[in-house]
């Protein structure tokens, strides 16, 4: 460990050339990515903005090094945490970005796994703000196939017959939420928007066949990782903003079945309500399956920890809650994050042997 420290602090900061952003990767900065790898491999923490990853930055268990390497758009800080070599990088908002910088750290560096946190928002009516949940499973909610006015469950979708599409997922119909009261005796409400049927992910597991698609919709998270984080639902978490701004209930860790991603900002009732009672889905947010895809596709064990910060809409009507409660939702998923390194670097045989 100590050589690893006095590898990374013998480095100022490096930003890459403009040349090199567009993707060419100059010796000058190979030579660098090569020998930090020597001593990897790191554990990639991937969070999506500034004001998650600053607490982290600002945790006494955080020791930065001097190396920060700028690539693509993205930059890769080194350090340890709990002594455990790891490298941060933001991916910035949504899915796309999400994909883009998981997949840029995984094949820059030696990584043994990835733990994504942030905040969320929480379909689950059983939990509260200020929840930190660990969900088992991750999927992409808005892969869709939006089907025409007139079709049905029954009506076969277009391309469903080479395997492009599925009607085994299910389908949200925008029918069921029209609000006018205007309808004959004889039918329902309609609504031209009709019904969108959900997609499973086509991916390309590196031990597959290159150009012979798979699919996926609910990607579980690594096994181990999972199994370890029961440990960590017993952390004390904060239940306060600050002296007059408190949370009604005592936040928790807590592990749940699933959560669910996609780039949309998620604040409405109705549509919480519907993706809770269909998926049984508690943080909902816009990065996460992208990670989780990307990890999935690499073989790379991972894990997402995603605090709740508002209701997606389920709230008071006045106003969403994340206005209040961002910053306690990310300082209560970095302190979980920081517990659960500690876990993986005090208790090494929790893990399969080769992951220590």
């Amino acid at each position: 460990m100590k050589k690893v420290l006095l590898f990374l602090s013998a480095f100022v900061f490096f930003a890459l050339a403009p040349e090199e952003t567009n993707g060419a990767l100059l010796g000058k900065t190979q030579a660098l990515i090569n020998r930090a790898n020597k001593f990897g491999p790191y554990l990639g923490l991937v969070i999506p903005n500034l004001f998650e990853m600053n607490p982290l930055l600002q945790h006494p268990s955080f020791v930065p090094s001097e190396l920060v390497i700028d690539f693509a758009g993205r930059r890769f800080r080194f350090g340890t945490i709990e002594k455990k070599p790891v490298i941060l990088v933001m991916t910035g908002l949504g899915m796309l970005n999400a994909g883009v910088t998981t997949q840029l750290l995984l094949s820059l560096f030696e990584i043994e796994g990835v733990v994504h946190y942030g905040i969320a928002g929480n379909a689950n009516p059983s939990l509260h703000i200020g929840d930190v949940t660990i969900p088992q499973f991750w999927s992409h909610s808005a892969l869709w196939n939006w089907q025409r006015y007139g079709d049905g469950p029954s009506n076969e979708l277009p391309l469903e017959e080479n395997g492009d599409y599925t009607r085994d997922i299910g389908y949200i119909k925008f029918a069921d939420y029209t609000t006018s009261n205007v309808t004959s005796c004889s039918s329902p409400f309609d609504n031209l928007l009709n019904n969108v049927w959900y997609q499973p992910e086509e991916v390309f597991p590196i031990d597959g066949v290159p150009e012979e698609r798979q699919h996926a919709f609910w990607v579980p998270v690594d096994s181990h990782y999972f199994k370890i984080s029961r440990l960590l639902e017993s952390l004390e978490l904060e239940g306060c903003v600050n002296s007059t701004t408190c949370l009604d209930t005592t936040p928790k860790v807590t592990r749940v079945q699933r959560g669910t991603s996609a780039s949309i900002y998620l604040d409405n009732a109705a549509y919480r309500s519907f993706i809770y009672n269909k998926f049984n889905v508690s943080p909902v947010e816009m990065e996460s399956a992208a990670v989780a895809l990307v990890c999935h596709q690499q073989r790379v064990p991972f894990i997402v920890i995603r605090a709740l910060s508002d209701l997606a809409g389920g709230g008071t009507a006045e106003s969403n809650e994340a206005a209040t409660f961002t910053a306690l939702a990310a300082d209560n998923s970095v302190k979980v994050v920081v517990e659960f390194i500690k876990i993986l670097r005090s208790f090494p045989w929790l893990l399969p042997e080769g992951r220590s």
